[in-house]
């Protein structure tokens, strides 16, 4: 919790830092007239991944987290592009969305130990240590939201967003992977081990909003410091999950319409859906899915506003 109140405290600086620096400008700035403004980023950022998910041991039924990077040999460090756009209108009101995609496969030719993706439409499989695995993990991120700038000067504003973050997260298993019988507990007997490869695909979409704070501040001609925080947790019938995006970023326009633009991003998305199935006329808890997601690493990008 370092890193996200290393942030929190920088916006709270940029607060009476802008307001103190044009505080004289103000009766200026209420006598001035704003245009609505339409501002388009495209960027790369570098991502330093780590993500898991909840499988069964097939010895005990019990659970244990797996790690996409370690076991399954997923990138942990990549480049990766990211979209933004903003309309901001009637000089307090914008709107904003942005879309980034992560996605991710692998080959491990020889898996280090046993578990069993449990209860993925329905099924139980096996796989097992020794197996050949080819891991594929797609997360697609989309944000959408309104801001309002509650303070606003010459060169500064500061304001509040409501919004929502929604992932789009694809799952895939190829390689050797035995078939399960669910028992009548928490284990499974699991059978028909293949040497042919079989795919197991899970997808599913995690939806979740979110408050957040922002603000800019132009501290020389051209030259702005920006940054924005987004929080939000969530507990509600069989989900439960929370929200962290930061980022903090200089921007120095280099003619009329053009910027770039290099900002610092923490985000971590940790998403756990419970799952039950039917069994012999009753409804048995089998274990929460879980996705914990994060991402740290620079951005940049080009603007173009008109």
């Amino acid at each position: 919790m370092i890193r996200p109140f290393f942030y929190f405290v920088m916006l709270a600086l940029l607060v009476p830092t802008a307001y103190a620096a044009s505080n004289h400008n103000k009766h200026n700035n209420h006598a001035s007239v704003e245009t609505d403004t339409y501002t388009f980023d495209i960027g790369v950022f570098y991502a330093n991944s780590d993500s898991n998910i909840i499988v069964t041991n097939p010895k005990n039924g019990g659970t244990f987290p797996i790690d996409f990077e370690d076991e399954f040999l997923l990138a942990e460090e990549q480049y990766l592009p990211y979209f933004e756009f903003k309309y901001a209108f009637n000089q307090r009101h914008n709107l904003y969305i942005d879309w980034k995609s992560l996605d991710r496969q692998a080959d491990n030719n020889s898996i280090s130990q046993d578990f069993i993706l449990e209860d993925i439409d329905g099924k139980d499989y096996l796989i097992e240590v020794g197996a050949k695995l080819n891991t594929e993990l797609n997360i697609d991120i989309l944000r959408i939201g309104y801001g309002y700038d509650v303070w606003q000067g010459t060169n500064y504003s500061v304001g509040f967003s409501v919004g929502l973050h929604t992932m789009f997260i694809e799952t895939s298993f190829k390689g050797t992977i035995g078939t399960c019988i669910p028992g009548t507990d928490l284990t499974s007997l699991c059978s028909n081990v293949v040497d042919t490869p079989e795919v197991v695909d899970e997808n599913f979409t995690a939806p979740l909003p979110n408050i957040g704070m922002y603000a800019a501040y132009e501290f020389y001609s051209g030259w702005e410091i920006y940054a924005h925080t987004q929080y939000f947790a969530i507990e509600y019938d069989d989900v439960d999950g929370s929200l962290l995006d930061v980022r903090l970023g200089v921007q120095a326009k280099f003619c009329e319409n053009w910027s770039l633009k290099f900002a610092y991003n923490y985000y971590d998305v940790d998403i756990t859906i419970e799952k039950k199935r039917k069994l012999n006329g009753g409804e048995l808890r089998t274990f929460d899915y879980n996705i914990d997601y994060s991402f740290t690493g620079p951005m940049f990008a080009v603007s173009y506003a008109f």
